[in-house]
């Protein structure tokens, strides 16, 4: 249920950079200032091809760092940096304790200085997620909080609420937005076009149209290979 003044403030956005996204976000982007909850059966999976054209974007217009609160896996710089992220800028906070986590995102939601916040909080409550969401609005900082898709049903402070889905594509349900519902789920291509070329290329040198009745393994390609790991 969505207040009055609630749908009549528009709030700023930073561009997805995926335009089929674009198009269903209120406001054309990520909105700014609010909770954005995105919900995953497999944690971490996706996370940078959904996010990373955003977050390069606001590392280019503002100085300060982007911190992930108890990432469940290391960020691969090379590959990142890859696709234009400056991972200098990438701030990872581990805290495993559930308060630790929470109190790690309020500070980091608080600090002048930070441009966006990423935060896997497997069992906040909502009354917790009300108050980084405030934190969030007074910032005006780019919020999101991951858990799990079990978590659904449960009532959220969320202004956009996502199940993030998919293997080899990525399936993005939009379970609440500013606005009419979302009937058909989003797709989005699972990785970057650059990376999508590049596999593209290893797979003609490896399935020629006529191939020699006796030819030598391809060599394996370490850097294609690390390249391709990149959720």
């Amino acid at each position: 249920m969505w207040r009055g003044p609630d749908l009549a403030r528009q709030p700023a956005v930073v561009p997805s950079g995926l335009a089929a996204l674009d198009a269903v976000l209120p406001g054309g982007g990520w909105p700014r200032g609010a909770l954005v909850e995105v919900l995953q059966q497999s944690p971490g999976r996706h996370v940078w091809q959904l996010l990373l054209p955003a977050l390069g974007r606001i590392m280019q217009d503002e100085a300060g760092p982007v911190v992930l609160v108890a990432p469940p896996w290391h960020p691969f710089g090379p590959g990142l940096a890859a696709q234009g992220l400056r991972t200098e800028r990438l701030l990872c906070l581990q805290a495993e304790p559930r308060a630790a986590r929470l109190w790690a995102t309020e500070q980091a939601l608080r600090c002048a200085q930070v441009a966006a916040v990423l935060a896997w909080l497997p069992q906040v409550r909502n009354e917790e997620l009300r108050r980084l969401h405030l934190a969030a609005q007074q910032q005006e900082r780019l919020l999101f909080v991951f858990r799990d898709a079990k978590d659904r049903r449960q009532p959220s402070p969320a202004t956009l609420r996502l199940l993030l889905e998919g293997i080899d594509s990525i399936e993005l349900n939009v379970l609440k937005r500013r606005g009419p519902p979302l009937v058909r789920p989003v797709q989005l291509p699972a990785t970057s076009r650059r990376l999508a070329a590049l596999l593209a290329a290893r797979h003609s040198l490896r399935a020629p149209s006529r191939p020699p009745l006796s030819a030598a393994p391809l060599e394996e390609s370490h850097g294609l290979d690390r390249t391709a790991a990149i959720p």
